[in-house]
């Protein structure tokens, strides 16, 4: 098959550190490589390094990216501009910040079409984004490209980022963390996109994860990548069912398994009377003329040492009920009790949320201890030298340095910042923890180190937790039982065990069959005479 992109050496620098260090490649047409490695691997750097897309800072030191024989590295900026989203283009890990939210869709597809010279009229462009949205699977095509991206679901903002990356028929396609935070139908939804799009186009494909699953699923070979280097490259079935470098084999021990029982359920037993209750829980939005109903009448125990898992998609109602559960949100009907008293409006000591994101919920602006001491002030508990023992405390009860106290978020990593935000949430001394989504953004070795911090933390403090995800094997996992919401409702609940196992709602069947797997499940290579034809003609386009 012919080659369409061969990267030799390729080195990074910003200042005096090395990125990316010699990492080279080929990739023909109709290929699919996948690169993997936690935050720091140089995966990301190694992507923009491809389109020469770099962040202020960081420069190209050595080494050479050859498309169809031209230099990318070396290539006139102006030459690069024509090149770079026609001949190979980037899917980006976030497309609600990669997609400008005060244009339309059809608007952003057509300054794609007009940015390479199409010479297409404004109808044809018109007929050709429809076209493309029709090709990524969005319904009605012609008639959303009148909508803007606050109204499309993440899912489908995935694939609008993905039609605009096709707007010129590249020949490779750079996907970075293409399903990140996505739900598992989804996810599945754009792997298979990725996947079909490749078959029927012959478009090569890199894709960029730290999520072995999503690179089984798509990519026939493998690169692993740590502090800039590759540390092992093979067939992906290879390398995953025979990894040579010790940091592969870390990699696939850390990654959850759906097929391995729950952790929870071997270790500890909850008590039998239920510390949290709720019953019919409503919420709905907006006026009687406009609403929408998020909760339909939820029924949920929580009971003492227990952690009850959360599952369904985006949509589903669970952080409605996790800012149902903390006050922030007061419910339209039903009741929540704790040790049977109803919980009012009022502050909650009781129930504490841990954030999905360790960076946002994160005031940049204070330090540690200051955030750690924050609701120990809203509450009214202790005085300045005994909120300065609970910080230092708090700080070493989830593995962190006392001494850290002074320092910013931005000094901390990601699973370091997310210690911070559960040890924020135990500083009132709650029994239940709100967890909502608190791993999906970290790498999976960072991931269990978090998990393994919650269940110890269950351990010595008898907290109730209600762990919130739409990773079914990490849920597994964590959880003594599982409860799917679909539709604002509580569509099944049971052992953790069972329910994976033997799901009695269809709904729950479909979110387990779109979880991928570590066993390649990839089609053959695709058509290489087909690949061949495209990529030629192509070339002389």
């Amino acid at each position: 098959m012919t080659t369409v992109l061969h990267v030799t050496d390729l080195t990074v620098d910003f200042g005096s550190a090395t990125a990316v260090d010699g990492v080279g490649f080929e990739l023909a047409a109709g290929d699919t490589l996948g690169i993997v490695g936690e935050s720091g691997s140089g995966k990301s750097t190694t992507a923009l390094a491809l389109l020469r897309m770099l962040p202020p800072g960081g420069r190209i030191s050595a080494g050479s990216v050859r498309l169809a024989g031209q230099d990318l590295a070396t290539l006139p900026e102006e030459a690069l501009r024509a090149l770079r989203g026609r001949r190979i283009a980037m899917v980006f890990q976030d497309p609600m910040s990669s997609l400008n939210p005060v244009l339309t869709i059809g608007r952003q597809l057509d300054e794609a079409l007009r940015a390479h010279g199409t010479g297409l009229r404004k109808a044809q462009r018109h007929a050709r984004a429809a076209e493309l949205l029709d090709l990524v699977g969005i319904p009605d095509a012609a008639g959303r490209l009148r909508d803007h991206p606050h109204q499309f679901s993440g899912g489908q903002r995935q694939r609008i980022m993905i039609a605009l990356a096709l707007a010129h028929d590249a020949e490779v396609l750079v996907a970075d963390e293409p399903t990140t935070a996505l739900d598992p139908t989804v996810q599945q939804q754009i792997l298979r996109l990725l996947t079909r799009i490749n078959r029927e186009t012959g478009t090569a494909l890199v894709v960029i994860s730290h999520d072995l699953g999503v690179i089984t699923q798509t990519c026939r070979r493998l690169l692993v990548m740590r502090d800039g280097r590759v540390v092992e490259r093979g067939a992906t079935a290879e390398v995953l069912s025979n990894p040579q470098h010790p940091y592969t084999r870390e990699l696939l021990a850390a990654v959850p398994r759906l097929d391995e029982p729950s952790r929870a359920a071997a270790n500890s037993t909850p008590g039998e009377q239920p510390l949290l209750t709720v019953r019919g829980l409503g919420k709905t939005y907006g006026t009687r003329r406009r609403s929408v109903t998020a909760l339909h009448g939820v029924d949920l125990d929580l009971h003492p040492g227990e952690t009850l898992g959360l599952v369904g998609e985006s949509g589903s109602g669970k952080s409605t009920l996790a800012r149902a559960l903390v006050g922030a949100h007061a419910p339209s009907a039903g009741s929540i009790r704790f040790r049977g008293q109803e919980l009012g409006r009022r502050p909650r000591r009781e129930v504490q949320l841990v954030f999905q994101d360790p960076y946002s919920s994160l005031n940049p602006r204070m330090t540690a201890g200051q955030i750690i001491a924050e609701p120990l002030i809203a509450h009214g508990l202790g005085d300045r030298e005994r909120r300065a023992a609970r910080v230092a405390e708090l700080l070493g009860q989830v593995g962190l340095d006392p001494a850290t106290a002074g320092r910013h978020p931005r000094a901390f990593s990601g699973g370091q910042r997310q210690r911070l935000g559960i040890a924020r949430a135990l500083a009132p001394e709650p029994s239940v923890l709100i967890c909502d989504e608190p791993v999906s953004a970290l790498d999976v070795s960072v991931q269990a180190q978090v998990i393994d911090l919650l269940a110890r933390l269950q351990r010595e403090l008898g907290l109730a937790i209600l762990f919130i995800a739409h990773d079914l094997a990490v849920v597994r996992q964590v959880s003594h039982r599982i409860a799917v919401m679909h539709g604002g409702r509580i569509v099944e609940t049971g052992p953790a065990d069972r329910v994976v196992t033997a799901p009695e709602h269809p709904y729950t069947a479909e979110l387990l069959a779109a979880v991928p797997r570590l066993e390649p499940a990839l089609a053959g290579p695709a058509d290489s005479a087909r690949a061949t034809a495209l990529a030629s003609n192509r070339s002389t386009a």
